[in-house]
């Protein structure tokens, strides 16, 4: 049987043949997506004309060669609204300002305005949006309208560890793109960091908990909101993590089934709200402490 052709390899054979989408969403874990859509971002802009891409040696390519990333600033006071990839004038990035826990709308607007402008290379144009998982509604309405009239020879590149923070209207304007994460070990097996089954071992007694206790460990999560939100996303992921590896092995037994699919379905709306509605992270984890205290039973 043929190996299976990797997204690299598929987006590679579309640059070859010029099938160009003008939007793509690069779904997957980890840092691989971010790094394809800076690869994906210059092969686009590279001027080479046979081979590989990038070419690494046009002008394009030169241009476009990473350097150290701008810091980026959401309210723009402090530093700009997106930044380029490498000195590239045709390629944009924007993603997160170093205290931010959401994409701005004034940053997508900024986007928008760029874009506007004629293509200054004269050849295609890339606009990547990283942690686009954190684009809150209002954003990613004026993003949608982008999306709907994209400018000429123009990709919009969406990069989001959890798709389905994105609205449906999004993901629908946007070929996927999967990548694959290397599957981890469950949260609570030997090969676990350490500090991932310190924190399932404190879930696991979350059943013998009063409400006070409960609420007490929520109030971890106050303070400076970009600190607090990262923790209750770890927290979030790895409970999600720990009932998944539980119904994998209770699949035998429907109705311990229900109390943990329920809990789920809780941390998934908890993520949502913390990550579209800039939820306060300190109720976003009583909410989802409250439904592991069932769930886990």
């Amino acid at each position: 049987m043929a190996a299976r052709e990797g997204p690299r390899e598929s987006l590679a054979r579309s640059l070859a043949s010029e099938r160009i989408h003008s939007a793509y969403l690069f779904a997957g874990s980890g840092e691989a997506p971010r790094e394809a859509a800076q690869w994906f971002a210059r092969a686009l802009a590279c001027q080479g004309t046979a081979g590989v891409r990038p070419c690494e040696a046009c002008a394009g390519c030169r241009r476009s060669q990473p350097k150290e990333p701008v810091t980026i600033d959401g309210t723009g006071k402090s530093g700009p609204l997106y930044r380029h990839v490498g000195d590239h004038p045709d390629l944009l990035w924007v993603e997160r300002g170093r205290d931010d826990t959401r994409v701005r709308i004034a940053q997508i607007r900024a986007l928008q305005q760029a874009l506007h402008l004629r293509a200054v290379e004269g050849g295609r144009r890339a606009a990547v949006i990283a942690d686009a998982e954190w684009l809150n509604l209002e954003a990613q309405n004026a993003l949608l309208r982008a999306l709907e009239e994209p400018p000429p020879a123009t990709s919009f590149v969406l990069v989001t560890a959890s798709p389905s923070g994105l609205a449906a209207t999004v993901r629908s304007r946007c070929q996927r793109v999967d990548f694959a994460a290397l599957r981890a070990p469950a949260p609570d097996a030997p090969e676990a960091p350490e500090e991932t089954r310190a924190l399932v071992e404190r879930l696991c007694a979350l059943p013998h908990h009063s409400i006070p206790e409960l609420l007490d460990w929520a109030e971890e999560f106050r303070g400076a909101r970009a600190v607090a939100a990262a923790g209750v996303l770890e927290l979030l992921g790895i409970a999600a993590a720990k009932l998944h590896a539980d119904v994998c092995r209770s699949a035998a037994e429907p109705r311990a089934l229900v109390p943990r699919l329920e809990a789920w379905a809780t941390l998934a709306a908890c993520r949502k709200a913390l990550v579209q509605r800039n939820a306060n992270p300190q109720l976003v984890a009583e909410r989802a402490l409250l439904a592991l205290r069932e769930g886990l039973a």
